[in-house]
Formats: C-alpha cells, structure tokens, sequence
C-alpha cells in the first residue's frame, strides 16, 4: 500500500495514513487502501483494537484531495459522497474492532469525518478540528453534517459548519466531540494505552456493544429492541461462559480471539 502504513504488536494495530507531502490529505486511492486495511484488520483474529492516526505532528488529516473532484458534475458529487460514506465512513463506524482516532494537528473536512466514524477519539494538544467545506461552496459529504451534531449538538454543529471555524483540543474536548487531550509526544501511547484495556476484554461482547449504541441513530430501528435481542446473543457464546465462570472462580478471564 501507498498511502497508509500498517503496525501490529500483540492484539494492537496501528493504521497511519502516510502522505506527509499532502497533510494526509484524502483521496481516492486513500481511501480505498484504508478501507481494505480495516477491512484486513477486522478479518484478523488476533487484532482486537486498532488505532488510526496520521504521519508527522502537523496533520491527522487536513482534508479530502480538492484537485480530484474540483471539476465534478451533479451526479459525480453525489456518487462521489456516497461511494466514500460506503467504502470508509460507514464501514469504520459499524466495524465489529474497536476503532480508535489518534488525531495529531489538524483534523479538517474529511478527516474530522474520519476521526468521527470511528468509535472514539484522543486528541493531542496541537490539534485543530473543523469542517471547512462552505469555504468551496459545499457542504461534508462523508457523513460530516450527521455525526457532528450527533456528537456536539445540532446548535454546535451548525455554528461549526456555518462559520467554517476550527476549534482547538480543549474545545473538542469540552463540546464531547473527543474523549481526551494529552501532549503530543504522548498521544500514540495513550491511545495504546487504552486499546490495551480494550483488549482484555470479549471481542464478542464489544461487537454486539457497538451494533446496538450505533442502532439508536438508525432511523426506523429500535436501538432497545436491539440491546435485548444482543444482550440475548451473548449468553450463547464461549467468552460468556469464560467470564462468569471466570468471575465465579475469583480469577481474571482469558478471552480468545475474535
């Protein structure tokens, strides 16, 4: 792969989007590699929490590659949003692995949406967030204006989309849009710090975890109904009977792979 590089240690791995040159900017291919990186992942049995960041201090990701879609027509806008929300942005969200943003510096555009889809996000000090598309006359096309406000609020999410503005870590931090702010040096090994908690515990169980929080901004879904039906499911799985009959024996569980 071009664009992104790929680490494992032990349960963990590591997706860094590599294209320094460009501020980790996101474009076709980008996208495509990351899709089949995660994809990979989320096949592998031994990787139970992965990490996404970006190379360099400056930039997580500072945005989609304006120049591929500069000239687009109606239709190729449309196609272009929708293909990338199924290929990426969706498909991290409701990825059975655990899937944690490390945003280094700047987070903007479709890199905001990308930090977003996953299912948190740590942020280093230097980071700046934000959702500059009426700046060029559009709107977020991979699910900006939908998460944001899921995240933030709908009044938050409007001034930030509106104004175009970035806001800092600490702001992040207080809107609820990340979960936590360290110093930069610190940030990967943070966010390793809390995929290794992660780890410990059942894969099986985290996976019907994140099927029903994401239910509830399904619309036409119950996401109660859901919580039940896979409350239900996991009584039937052998990390269930490691965990209690663990608990029950005063030992720590020992949970397979997925």
């Amino acid at each position: 792969m071009e664009n992104i590089l790929i680490e494992k240690h032990e349960n963990i791995a590591v997706i860094t989007i590599n294209r320094p040159t460009k501020l980790n900017a996101l474009n076709k291919a980008t996208i495509q590699e990351l899709h089949d990186g995660f994809k990979a992942l989320n096949e592998d049995k031994s990787v139970k929490a992965i990490i996404v960041t970006g190379s360099g201090e400056k930039a997580f990701v500072a945005g989609a590659d304006i120049s591929e879609f500069a000239h687009f027509s109606v239709e190729e806008g449309g196609k272009l949003a929708a293909l990338g929300q199924e290929l990426l942005f969706d498909f991290v969200q409701n990825l059975s692995t655990p899937v944690i943003a490390a945003v280094n510096g700047f987070a903007l555009g479709g890199g905001l949406e990308l930090a977003m889809s996953c299912h948190f996000r740590v942020a280093s000090d230097n980071a700046k967030m934000g959702l500059p598309e009426v700046t060029l006359g559009v709107i977020p096309g991979y699910g900006g204006t939908q998460r944001l406000a899921q995240l933030v609020g709908k009044g938050r999410a409007m001034e930030m989309i509106m104004t175009a503005g970035m806001i800092d870590a600490e702001t992040a931090k207080n809107y609820g849009l990340v979960n936590h702010v360290v110093p930069q040096v610190e940030l990967l090994e943070f966010a390793k710090g809390i995929a290794s908690k992660i780890t410990k515990n059942s894969s099986v169980a985290i996976a019907k975890a994140i099927q029903a929080v994401n239910a509830n901004y399904i619309d036409g879904v119950n996401g109660y109904q859901v919580e039940i039906e896979n409350f239900g499911a996991c009584f039937g799985t052998e990390d269930f009977k490691e965990g209690t009959t663990a608990f029950l024996e005063k030992r720590k569980a020992e949970f397979p792979g997925k």
